[in-house]
């Protein structure tokens, strides 16, 4: 809590944090600026991915912030730095919604003062930073409950898409007559099976036209 205590008055600390259930994703932002009561935000979405809530919340976070006067310096705490890095990704990519607006929100505030600046910081959830604990405890404490069926974005059924052809090529190398003869199982630093995964910008992206 070193950090949030000893913020300058001219400096913003915004904390992120997502948790999907039940494809129910909750978005979370804690907002600290000295001598001001902490800001929390919790938002809700069906149908969406992990990376969508993030941008979000980001986004809000910034919304909130740019708009304080003395604020000069902004630091935003995330475990999806990946994530973060699409708002400076100028190729076309379905988060553009999101990323056009926090680019707006950013123009604005750099243009108050020459001064103006922000940081992104990375803060993986095993750190335990107890800011960034706080944000993951309430991101976790929502219990969804399952939902009729309703808008689905196009970056969530490509997730779909991709989990599907995932597990057919699990079972079509389990079923594999040439498995234990011409393949290992690659094991990480838990002794897990390393899987084909296409999450935090992994190498493996499967579709019909690519092999893992």
């Amino acid at each position: 809590m070193t950090i949030v205590s000893s913020l300058s008055p001219h400096m913003a600390l915004i904390v992120s944090d997502t948790n999907i259930k039940y494809d129910i994703a909750t978005s979370v932002s804690h907002i600290h600026i000295q001598d001001k009561p902490l800001i929390k935000t919790v938002h809700h979405a069906v149908f969406i991915t992990s990376a969508e809530a993030e941008l979000f919340v980001i986004r809000y976070g910034l919304n909130q912030v740019c708009n304080e006067e003395e604020i000069s310096k902004i630091i935003v705490v995330t475990d999806s730095i990946h994530t973060a890095k699409k708002i400076f990704d100028m190729k076309s990519h379905p988060y553009q919604i999101h990323t056009t607006a926090i680019l707006k929100e950013l123009r604005q505030f750099f243009s108050k003062r020459q001064e103006n600046h922000i940081e992104f910081w990375e803060c993986p959830s095993h750190l335990k930073w107890n800011p960034h604990r706080s944000a993951d405890k309430d991101s976790k404490a929502f219990k969804p409950v399952p939902v009729l069926p309703s808008k689905t974005s196009w970056d969530f059924c490509k997730k779909i898409d991709s989990d599907n052809y995932i597990n057919l090529w699990k079972m079509t190398f389990q079923a594999s007559d040439g498995k234990g003869n011409h393949f290992l199982d690659l094991m990480d630093d838990n002794l897990e099976t390393i899987e084909p995964s296409y999450t935090k910008g992994g190498p493996c992206v499967v579709s019909q036209d690519s092999k893992c």
